[in-house]
Order: structure tokens, then sequence, then C-alpha cells
């Protein structure tokens, strides 16, 4: 059975080099790219790990040899900008954050646009991967890279302390806040919620807040950040944080409000769907066997979370080996290929892959359920669509930290802050 099924993959593999002009009837013309190299920056990332093991398979097919320079992540955004800036030929394919990078980079002309790509290669299926993935790639109506990476929003929860309370799993918003207050128990050692407390990290979870109330960052290119919906939206995630959170949430980005979850201290915590697997592994986590998952909660609007590309690839516009970058990029992105890397539980953005048993094998079925069930759902931002992506967060957050310390005026921050992002907009 695995014979046949390595048999199947090289197959596939063959007709997918084909489709890029890889095979002919001699190995001159089966590997016209023999001998090149390409030098690829990507992250320190699980979907790097997943994917260097297969590389070999790649440059033994392709000839290509691949030359991999990994950085943790802001040392990646620093590396590509001073190699960038500099019109290097390197690197030819780079991993990078679309939501995060994608305007500034593509303002720079440091994104090749992958349109032509995607649509002439037939046999690539680009109609496969999720809409809101691709949208979420998209700069200026042109395609900047190819997802790799995405992520939604989602509620994870702790199973055991429902059940003890017979509290359903919470629907709403309310219920949450509900919920949350009736687990409340700090002297325990356990708190109703915990999520991203920090300026900048907060905003692009307060944001299914904010959608699930009828609200967004903007309107086009006005700021709507102190509109009713946006107001009840930070005051609904800051509230949750200050009644309900650890008294140092407001330091925590990502990794310390997982980990707070992981160590049992918080009934309920919303965040990406990405990240599921510090909760699950045993080795970094005390509830492995606890922790259930559901859809966002929905707001006054109904359940409406992000759906994005967290991490895509991108090709290098001054690189000398476009046709070779294109053809690494395809193999990476290619159905076989995501299906492997999900396969190691990356969340991959290949729609095929999602609604196959081996491509969600390797997740907890309540999660998988959950992301399946987003279907084409889902908002494809989750963050203000700004060149200076950084100063607008910072905008955003400053309302929610206001609520998270007891400010008096919430309206009054929100019409300040409305002012410097419309202004950051504007500069642009």
């Amino acid at each position: 059975m695995k014979q046949g099924r390595r048999a199947a993959g090289l197959l596939l593999l063959t007709a997918m080099l084909a489709g890029c002009g890889l095979s002919s009837s001699n190995e001159q013309e089966t590997k016209p790219l023999q001998g090149k190299t390409l030098v690829f920056m990507a992250a320190s990332h699980p979907w790097m790990d997943a994917i260097r093991p297969l590389l070999p398979s790649f440059e033994a097919e392709t000839g290509i040899r691949v030359i991999v320079q990994s950085y943790f992540e802001d040392q990646l955004t620093q590396k590509l900008s001073l190699n960038l800036t500099s019109d290097s030929h390197t690197p030819d394919v780079f991993m990078y954050r679309p939501l995060q990078e994608g305007l500034l980079f593509n303002r720079n002309g440091w994104l090749e646009h992958l349109d032509n790509y995607v649509t002439k290669d037939t046999t690539y299926d680009w109609n496969d991967f999720s809409p809101q993935a691709v949208r979420s790639s998209m700069v200026d109506e042109k395609l900047g890279g190819i997802p790799v990476i995405t992520e939604q929003g989602m509620l994870y929860y702790r199973k055991d302390l429902l059940r003890e309370e017979g509290i359903p799993v919470p629907k709403t918003l309310d219920e949450l806040a509900t919920a949350a207050k009736r687990l409340h128990n700090p002297d325990k050692g356990v708190y109703g919620f915990v999520a991203r407390g920090q300026r900048s990290p907060l905003v692009t979870q307060v944001s299914s807040f904010l959608y699930s109330e009828g609200g967004d960052f903007t309107d086009g290119r006005k700021a709507t950040i102190n509109t009713p919906a946006a107001i009840r939206a930070f005051e609904l995630y800051g509230g949750l944080l200050r009644d309900y959170g650890p008294p140092d949430v407001i330091n925590m980005s990502w990794p310390q409000a997982i980990a707070f979850f992981a160590e049992g201290k918080a009934a309920f915590y919303t965040d990406a769907t990405s990240i599921y697997r510090t909760v699950t592994d045993p080795a970094r986590s005390n509830i492995a066997d606890k922790v259930g998952f559901a859809p966002f909660p929905a707001g006054s609007s109904g359940s409406r979370t992000y759906s994005i590309t967290s991490w895509g690839l991108a090709m290098n516009p001054s690189s000398g080996q476009k046709e070779a970058a294109w053809a690494f990029i395809r193999w990476a992105t290619s159905k076989e290929i995501v299906l492997a890397t999900q396969a190691k539980g990356n969340t991959g953005a290949r729609q095929s892959v999602w609604n196959s048993p081996e491509g969600t094998a390797a997740f907890p079925s309540e999660l998988a359920a959950v992301i399946q069930g987003y279907g084409d759902t889902g908002v494809d931002h989750d963050r203000p669509a700004a060149v200076n992506v950084a100063e607008a967060r910072e905008a955003v957050g400053e309302i929610v930290q206001r609520v998270m310390t007891g400010y008096p005026d919430i309206k009054q921050k929100a019409d300040e802050q409305n002012a410097i992002l419309q202004s950051i907009l504007d500069q642009e």
C-alpha cells in the first residue's frame, strides 16, 4: 500500500513538472533548469520544518539547487528589506506576511506580480486555492504571492470546566461573556478569559469582534474605528480582558497568552487556528486532552472572523532565475506538497486538500470541522490595510488598551485614534 502511494506521488510530481515544461524525451529536455541555483529566504516556521526534508526530491527532479536561508520573523523582514532595497538578485524566492508587509513591499517594487504565472499554468489549478487566502494576497489588484499558511479566528475552550458547570459552548459573544464570568475564579487559579493584550498584537484578534459587531477598520480609505459598531467591539474585547483576564494581560502577545491557556489557567481563549499545536502537544500543554475548538462566537452581525494568508511565497522582481523561481513556488504550493505539509499540522490554502480525509488527518477532528465550516466565508484581512501597518495597528490597539485600563470616555479616545488612523491613510 505504501509503495502504491509512493508510486502515485511520483506520477503526480512528474505530471506537475511536465505542466511546468520540465519533462521531455531526454535528460537535457527533462531538466531544462539543470544547474540553476536558487536562494530561498525563509522564516523559522513549522511549514519550513515540513518543507525542508522534501527539497531533495525537488532538486533531483528538476536539477535546481535550493539554498535555504532561515531567520526568525523580525530578522527575516530586516534581511529582506536590506537585500531588496539594494536591488539584489537574491533571494530569488522568499516567505513574507502579505497583510503585514505586502503593501510596503509592493510600493517599493519588491514583489514580482504572479497573476500571469498562475493563469497561464492551467495544470496548477489556481481555482483550488481558498478565495479569502487569495484576496488577502492581493496588492493593488495584483497577486503579490502564493498562500502558504492560512488562519482564521476561533474560540479555544476548556471542555472539562464547561462540563463541570453545565455550561454549553458559547455561540454568541454575549454567551461568551456570561460563561467567562461564571468560570472566572482567580482564587483557584482559573481566569475566565485570556487573549492578546499588547497594543499592536491584539489588533488582529479584536478584528473578529469588530466584524461580528458589523464594523471594520476602514471603509475604503476612510478610517472607521470610532463608529458605534467599532466601539462596541473594542469594549467587548477589552472588557473581557479587564474583567476576566490575568493581571498582566496587557503585556501579552500570542506566545504569552496561549502559554497561559496551555497551563490550564484560563477557561476561554480566542486566537488563530494556525497556532493550535501549542495547546494540543502534551509536551507543551497541561490541558492537551481537555481543549475544545469552536467557531468564533456571533456578535450582533453574526459570526464573522478573519480568514487570511498569514504567510506566502513571493518572487524577487530582480531575480535572474524567474523560471526556476516559479518552478520552485509551483512545486512548494502544489496539491501534493500542500498535502505533505498539512500532514504535519500546517494549515494550507488548497480547498481540495482540506476536503480530503488525508488533509485533515493530522488535526483534531473538532478543529478540522471548524476550519472546514468557514468554507468561503470570512473577512480577507485582520488589520487595517496600510503601508505603515505598524502605526495603524498602534492607533487601533490604543483604544482597546484604554478599555482594559478603565478609561472613562472611550468615544473620545476612539475619535482621537480615528483621526490618527485617517492621517496615516491620507499620507499614503
